[in-house]
């Protein structure tokens, strides 16, 4: 008696149909495919003038590359790379080379995993867990995304970070700089470390990082440190105004290098320094009068909000009267620019958006980051967020101020010439 036995083959646990995903990978290969094919034509129909004495095409196609995996959002994607020769070359120097801006010679990941991988770890996710967490977003046979893998991209951002620091700022123009020094606990030594970040906003209105360094503290000799190494690679023009908050380490050192540069503090650092002088009963209506004063349409009316909040509190919160008044002048220069820039100058919150999400890291790994790896996580971080900060508004009014005109209560003001008695 013959018994037929059926073997029924378990699902693993990391095993899962995903038909839309399969649908994907296999729509993204002939895309990508298509993509380098066209790149290659049109690089060979550039080409198409050269000719060899016998009046044949120079440059010619040469098949294809082996097949490797790339890996992507999705997962891997095989593909191949073009080859384009060089039939006409008189030695290495003469050489037509053909090189795809799609697809790099030695490209294993697209730019985006790069990107996402130092967000990933900032987020809290160790080296020793990429793979399982990459894993589960790509697949299981996401490559090249291994813990030592993430050790050499490590070196890579190092590499980074010092091309970065040595780079030529005479070509640069800041019209205005935003500063704050950031404290992280890395491996719960005594002393926290301190992150000296600066901004600036070039004439086209971007936003882009200028400088940035460790130091022990907040101190006038760490920011005078910072200060002085990017005036010395090239950036001779002080901005017109810097913003940050109340650490006079910063001021000072400013004064010293670039003496011209007007001062705005940070109104977000400054109503909380307020607020905390008084009970939590007063503080939410402190804060709706302290709204009423930097959002005043004009400095009269933001000097006459001053006076009533003194008049108002001054009795029984002196403290918190003499913190705000002491800083009247700083506090209201932004009446001097274009209004259409009163949002971005009013506080240092391009800085501090970038670094909570950095905090959130180094609280959730309980000061696990070494300082070395703290401060390329960070650099990477800021970095990539730089692509998204937003343009400043009226980018118009930035050529104004960079030819000299005036602004009064973020209006313009246009000197009437006086005209001559006929």
């Amino acid at each position: 008696m013959n018994e037929t036995i059926n073997i029924v083959r378990l699902r693993q646990p990391d095993e899962f149909d995903d038909p839309l995903t399969d649908v994907l990978r296999t729509g993204a290969r002939k895309l990508l495919a298509q993509a380098i094919e066209i790149e290659a034509e049109t690089f060979l129909a550039e080409m198409r003038d050269l000719k060899l004495a016998d009046g044949r095409d120079r440059i010619v196609r040469h098949g294809h590359g082996p097949e490797r995996s790339i890996q992507t959002g999705i997962g891997p994607v095989p593909v191949s790379r073009v080859k384009i020769r060089d039939r006409g070359a008189n030695g290495e120097v003469d050489r037509v080379r053909f090189s795809s801006s799609i697809l790099p010679k030695w490209a294993r990941r697209t730019r985006s995993l790069d990107a996402l991988l130092p967000v990933l770890y900032l987020r809290g996710v160790s080296t020793g867990d990429f793979q399982e967490a990459l894993s589960a977003l790509m697949g299981k046979d996401a490559r090249n995304l291994s813990p030592s893998v993430i050790t050499r991209l490590t070196a890579e951002w190092n590499a980074d970070y010092e091309r970065w620091q040595k780079r030529d700022l005479s070509a640069r123009r800041y019209v205005y700089v935003w500063a704050d020094g950031v404290y992280l606990q890395a491996r719960m030594e005594d002393q926290a470390e301190c992150m000296l970040v600066l901004i600036g906003a070039t004439p086209e209105g971007r936003k882009e990082l200028v400088g940035f360094q460790t130091g022990v503290r907040e101190s006038a000799q760490s920011w005078r440190e910072l200060l002085v190494d990017v005036k010395r690679r090239g950036l001779k023009i002080a901005p017109d105004i810097a913003v940050g908050d109340g650490a006079l380490g910063f001021w000072r050192a400013l004064d010293e290098v670039f003496p011209g540069t007007r001062h705005q503090r940070c109104w977000v650092h400054k109503t909380a320094n307020v607020l905390n002088k008084v009970p939590l009963s007063v503080q939410v209506n402190m804060k709706t009068d302290l709204r009423e004063i930097y959002g005043a349409p004009t400095r009269s009316a933001a000097e006459m909000a001053i006076d009533v909040f003194t008049e108002k509190y001054g009795v029984k919160y002196d403290k918190a009267v003499d913190c705000l008044t002491k800083d009247r002048e700083t506090l209201l220069a932004f009446y001097d620019f274009p209004a259409e820039h009163w949002d971005h100058l009013r506080t240092s919150n391009p800085i501090e958006s970038v670094f909570a999400t950095v905090r959130h890291r180094t609280v959730r790994t309980k000061g696990s980051l070494s300082s070395k790896t703290a401060r390329l996580m960070v650099f990477k971080l800021v970095m990539a967020a730089a692509k998204s900060w937003r343009r400043l508004k009226g980018q118009n009014q930035l050529p104004k101020l960079l030819a000299g005109a005036r602004f009064q209560d973020g209006i313009e003001v246009i000197e009437m010439k006086p005209q001559s008695a006929a």
